[in-house]
């Protein structure tokens, strides 16, 4: 992979984000990236204030490689958290779920980087105007939290490329070199993996977790709470429940019943491994993935695949 400017904005040896996921993203799995040659990323979703506070300075003493702080608006404390990780010396922050008229005052200053999470490109380039240094453009196939608006990767991201002039890196359903490459030649400076990472010898996920993903057929990822807050999970007796209630016409408040706590349903599939009562967030990408290698092995295999697909790439 050759350098280009998002490398240059971050610092990194490579074009490629690790993401901030919520339980899964500590500093065992963000330092292994960014020591990789990839922005390694903390994901605060689950995460106390000492939690982050631990994790970053864990990170500081793990890796002297540039790394990043996810930070989802849809927390209270984010300006907190904001504070923090710039008080700390984090240089890079990602931020999700919210407006960047809002996000901006709150996270941006003169010694950091701010890349800001869109479904859209009305959101990229109201991003942009309001001052971030770069977008993740997250399509449908994503795992996690979900747009209403439903739109793919490859749709998403050329319309956002053509839309801003600031770095784009593309993500959803992508866990190879071939989709790095596929993203690139829409015109992404880059791309951002989640639930590739997760399938990793040092992510902190509960090994069900991992082996979750690495069974799954293309079919096994679906979106629950339609009328709540979309979220792509992977199929099991919990989200079963949920799309059956969905399909039925259940209320809101029905489906809240079925779903508890969020926050519990996440822990009980990233600690615990609870395979039939669990929120097992993961894209679309997780029928490509077969194994659970080291951070450092993926890695220069995904370089290794991007070369090789850039150089096959057909011409008609």
């Amino acid at each position: 992979m050759s350098k280009n400017r998002l490398v240059e904005l971050l610092g990194t040896d490579y074009p490629i984000i690790q993401a901030g996921m919520v339980w899964v993203s500590g500093w065992n799995l963000a330092a292994a990236a960014s020591n990789s040659g990839v922005l390694g990323t903390l994901g605060t979703g689950s995460m106390t204030l000492d939690e982050i506070r631990f994790n970053i300075g864990k990170m500081f003493e793990e890796t002297d490689r540039p790394f990043a702080v996810n930070i989802p608006m849809l927390r209270p404390d984010a300006a907190e958290i904001g504070k923090i990780a710039g008080d700390m010396g984090v240089g890079i922050i990602i931020s999700s779920a919210g407006n960047p008229a809002k996000i901006v005052p709150l996270l941006k200053r003169d010694d950091n980087i701010l890349i800001h999470v869109v479904p859209s490109v009305k959101g990229a380039k109201k991003a942009e105007k309001e001052g971030v240094d770069a977008i993740i453009c997250e399509g449908y196939e994503a795992g996690g939290h979900n747009s209403p608006f439903e739109i793919t990767t490859l749709a998403l991201t050329p319309q956002v490329v053509d839309a801003v002039d600031i770095p784009v890196i593309a993500a959803g359903g992508i866990a190879d070199g071939r989709g790095i490459a596929a993203v690139m030649a829409l015109g992404a400076d880059g791309a951002q993996l989640g639930t590739r990472f997760i399938a990793t010898q040092e992510c902190d996920a509960h090994d069900n977790y991992k082996n979750l993903i690495v069974d799954s057929p293309d079919t096994e990822s679906c979106i629950i709470g339609r009328k709540l807050s979309m979220l792509r999970v992977l199929r099991n007796r919990f989200a079963a429940r949920m799309e059956e209630a969905e399909k039925s016409g259940a209320a809101e408040d029905e489906l809240f019943k079925i779903i508890g706590s969020e926050f519990n349903r996440n822990r009980a599939a990233a600690r615990d491994g609870d395979l039939e009562e669990g929120a097992f967030q993961a894209g679309q990408s997780a029928g490509m993935i077969k194994d659970i290698p080291t951070v450092s092995e993926l890695v220069e295999r995904l370089v290794r695949e991007y070369e090789e697909s850039r150089k096959s790439l057909r011409v008609i």
